[in-house]
């Protein structure tokens, strides 16, 4: 299915808001215990991850940093900022991959400007904002080429791939069988969903 991608309803997750200089966000964010997104200057207090989403993204880590060993791309956790420059945006993925060679924003080694494929696991504080405001900030991304939502209460992964060159042309798929393969168009390789939800229980 193809879907024209324009500007979907601003919906933002239940977190706390606080103003401040980019510059106090970077040295406060440093040192914290937990994440905060800056919007342009609003700080925003992200809500911590369940076990289960803990253990998808991990699995997920694990499988495509082995299938990407021998590669040319990198493989990031969720300790990395993407930086987005036509929002005055930073803000954490669960999961992202650059290809070649990470460009970072200036002189900082916290804040990535061109991940190629980002890997959102939703929660349900999260999950409207991943899905519309979130997701509009990555496609003003020039390198950005694809992006996955993981459902953490069933197999479900919702897939997004950019379709030419033009950002508002994206092909929407769903995965929701655990013997089903999600082929990753930006990096050329097949994740089964049962690695994905590797040791995930859905009946507690």
């Amino acid at each position: 299915m193809v879907i024209n991608q324009t500007n979907p309803p601003t919906t933002t997750p239940d977190v706390t808001t606080t103003r401040f200089t980019l510059e106090e966000y970077r040295a406060m964010e440093s040192t914290a215990e937990i994440r905060h997104e800056y919007r342009n200057g609003d700080i925003i207090t992200m809500p911590g991850g369940s076990e289960a989403h803990s253990a998808i993204a991990s699995n997920l880590l694990i499988y495509l940093g082995f299938l990407l060993r021998d590669t040319n791309f990198r493989l990031y956790n969720s300790d990395l900022r993407v930086w987005i420059p036509e929002y005055n945006c930073g803000t954490y993925t669960d999961l992202m991959v650059v290809d070649g060679q990470p460009q970072l924003n200036g002189d900082r080694t916290d804040e990535i400007l061109n991940p190629l494929l980002i890997v959102e696991v939703l929660s349900p504080s999260t999950e409207a904002y991943d899905r519309s405001e979130k997701f509009r900030k990555y496609r003003s991304i020039p390198s950005f080429r694809e992006y996955l939502l993981i459902s953490q209460a069933e197999p479900y992964i919702e897939q997004y791939h950019k379709l030419g060159d033009s950002n508002n042309r994206w092909q929407w798929q769903v995965y929701d069988h655990l013997e089903q393969l999600i082929l990753l168009h930006s990096l050329n390789v097949e994740i089964p969903l049962a690695e994905v939800y590797r040791r995930i229980n859905f009946s507690s």
